[in-house]
């Protein structure tokens, strides 16, 4: 409930405003480092990288300058670093038997960080996109991407991650099912502390296409991907999706995108109190950085600014590229 203000002049609410340190001491939602997890896309080879056009800033690495990449987050106060394959062509089969192999590009980093920054949270992604010869997150069969099949291999892919030694696992799928399926395997195989954050509300939007060329899934894609992820105009459908994600065993809960859907990560937080966090996605940040080279605003204050709402909107964490620039500067 809003309190009711005395009428002016008793109540002058600029009184409050007047100065930096009285902004300060009134500020209703605080930003720091540890509120990121850091995106990072990894290629193979040694002691490369190479930009992502369409993401100005943003490289992929290769394995041996991912670990110098998650040493440089830990000294900013970055909790957690999610890793996304590039995914050679001759890897990308039907069949998606990359996803799991114990040596991938994935696992490799996994154990890499955790063996160099033990104490930096290694998050993965889960879903067969990078893997797969036609681009979706789950197994085309004729003009349909088939449910059960793919959870199958979804549950393989999270064992072989878990088996590596990831912190967090990230299904980003959308597959009916796939969290409860998950939970069981990891439970009965030893990983009960492994932990889930579930993409349980992520929406079929037009803002994830710099992230498929950082990943290399852009040309692969044939058709749409609205049949398994949630239509942008629904909001009871996506509060739905959560409950059952939470219901199958997920640790926290993820929003996707994220400013552009800001009210699902009030709602979702208020209605189920999980650790909820939002994805920054590729798109966002591709807009304000073209937005900020072209000098039409002060990229840092929008950064901040950002970011900031996300935490206003009940966000216990973000996914976001701008974390390194962004700890830096909180960091003063």
């Amino acid at each position: 409930m809003t309190p009711t203000l005395p009428p002016f002049p008793a109540a002058r609410p600029r009184r409050l405003r007047r100065t930096s340190a009285l902004r300060a001491m009134v500020r209703e939602t605080t930003l720091s480092p540890d509120d990121f997890i850091w995106p990072v896309f990894v290629m193979a080879g040694q002691d490369d990288e190479t930009p992502v056009p369409s993401m100005p800033g943003v490289t992929r690495k290769t394995v041996d300058r991912v670990v110098a990449a998650a040493r440089e987050a830990h000294g900013l106060g970055i909790p957690a670093i999610c890793l996304f394959p590039y995914t050679a062509l001759e890897d990308r089969t039907e069949d998606c038997a990359e996803a799991w192999n114990p040596d991938n590009l994935s696992n490799r980093a996994i154990r890499a960080i955790k063996d160099a920054v033990p104490e930096m949270a290694v998050m993965t992604d889960i879903a067969l996109d990078p893997y797969n010869i036609n681009g979706h997150d789950g197994y085309v069969e004729g003009e349909e991407i088939v449910n059960d099949r793919t959870v199958e291999a979804l549950v393989r892919m999270a064992l072989a991650q878990a088996e590596a030694g990831a912190d967090i696992l990230g299904p980003s799928d959308m597959m009916d099912g796939r969290i409860g399926a998950i939970r069981s395997a990891l439970e009965s195989e030893g990983h009960q502390q492994v932990t889930i954050l579930s993409y349980a509300a992520k929406f079929a939007s037009g803002f994830y296409g710099p992230f498929r060329d950082a990943v290399g899934a852009s040309g692969a894609l044939k058709g749409d991907k609205a049949t398994y992820q949630i239509d942008p105009a629904n909001r009871s459908e996506a509060l739905r999706m959560v409950a059952r994600d939470i219901a199958e065993g997920a640790d926290m809960v993820m929003v996707k995108p994220g400013m552009p859907y800001l009210d699902i990560c009030r709602e979702v937080k208020d209605r189920f109190g999980l650790p909820t966090f939002a994805y920054q996605v590729s798109g966002e940040y591709a807009m304000q950085k073209a937005a900020a080279q072209n000098g039409w605003f002060d990229g840092d204050k929008t950064m901040i600014e950002g970011l900031t709402c996300f935490k206003r909107a009940g966000c216990d964490g973000i996914l976001t590229y701008f974390a390194p620039d962004a700890a830096r500067l909180l960091n003063g």
